[in-house]
């Protein structure tokens, strides 16, 4: 009966809070019935810190996607605190935050986002912050004390300490000097598209030797050099973090909202089911599509 029942989807991000609260009545590509027609259960919402502002100016944005989450609430939008508190097959959120710059006011805050639900934290996006540099930067500065600091702080509160935005420096800093294993909520492989916003095998190997989780990013520049972006191209850079090791810790970081393009076939959340033949078609089994869909991101939490 288990291979009849209904493969579930997780998606580690999305951009639509933002997008909800800087750009209002806009179409946006998450809708409550896109996730329920692509069956995605858990649905990432990212609160982003924007461009370059004040840190007052930060934590507005923040207050303002708090009210845009309450909004959804009010619709029948069902957020978790935990994935494994999911009820059924129907679509939930799970909250996160796109840049940790908020979490200047001290160590005092990490402690009162986690409160309000945030269950996972990128610790750059791609302006530098009081914990670190992002890969856009330079590859050599590592995380700042604070910045160490705040990472073994969101460990110890079972935030999970995402990567992706990070310089190559800051992740090894975050792999020698903390616990929990992190994991990159939308990024794809340096190997196939040589980006600075991609991992590299050395860094897939050690997220995948501690335990992490990677979210594959839907956009076509992490994915392809190439004009047009194809589904196959997409499941390469799953393959190829299989090839290195990454079984049962790989998923979808879709960045939805957040993405100027898409590949073809995989335009909003209601075309999972596109990707997933995709997977199949490759030659990835039941158990793999599975995982990759959406229990490798339920059981990432349960580790962390």
């Amino acid at each position: 009966s288990d291979i009849k029942a209904p493969v579930r989807v997780c998606d580690a991000h999305c951009d639509t809070l933002y997008n909800l609260l800087t750009a209002p009545g806009s179409a946006n590509d998450v809708t409550l019935e896109r996730l329920t027609k692509g069956g995605v259960v858990l649905q990432t919402m990212a609160m982003y810190v924007g461009p370059a502002a004040d840190l007052e100016t930060f934590e507005a944005r923040f207050v303002g996607m708090f009210a845009e989450l309450q909004k959804l609430q009010d619709k029948g939008w069902r957020l978790v605190d935990d994935p494994a508190d999911i009820a059924d097959d129907g679509p939930h959120m799970l909250l996160s935050i796109e840049g940790c710059e908020v979490f200047a006011r001290g160590l005092h805050v990490i402690e009162e986002y986690r409160n309000r639900g945030v269950r996972m934290a990128a610790v750059t996006w791609n302006h530098p912050n009081a914990l670190g540099t992002p890969h856009c930067m330079d590859a050599t500065t590592g995380l700042t004390d604070f910045g160490l600091q705040a990472v073994r702080e969101m460990q110890r509160l079972r935030i999970a300490v995402d990567i992706s935005h990070l310089n190559e420096a800051g992740v090894d800093d975050i792999f020698l000097k903390t616990n929990a294993p992190p994991m990159a909520s939308h990024s794809c492989a340096r190997a196939l598209r040589d980006h600075t916003r991609n991992l590299t095998d050395r860094q897939l190997r050690q997220l995948f030797g501690a335990g992490g989780f990677v979210g594959l990013n839907f956009f076509p520049l992490f994915i392809t050099d190439q004009p047009v972006c194809t589904l196959d191209m997409l499941v390469d850079h799953i393959a190829h973090m299989y090839d290195l090791g990454g079984a049962g810790m790989v998923g979808f970081g879709s960045d939805f909202d957040g993405i100027s393009s898409k590949p073809v076939g995989l335009d909003n959340p209601a075309d999972f089911p596109n990707l997933l033949e995709a997977l199949r078609r490759r030659g990835f089994g039941d158990k793999d599509v599975r995982d990759i869909a959406g229990q490798a991101f339920f059981d990432y939490f349960a580790r962390i």
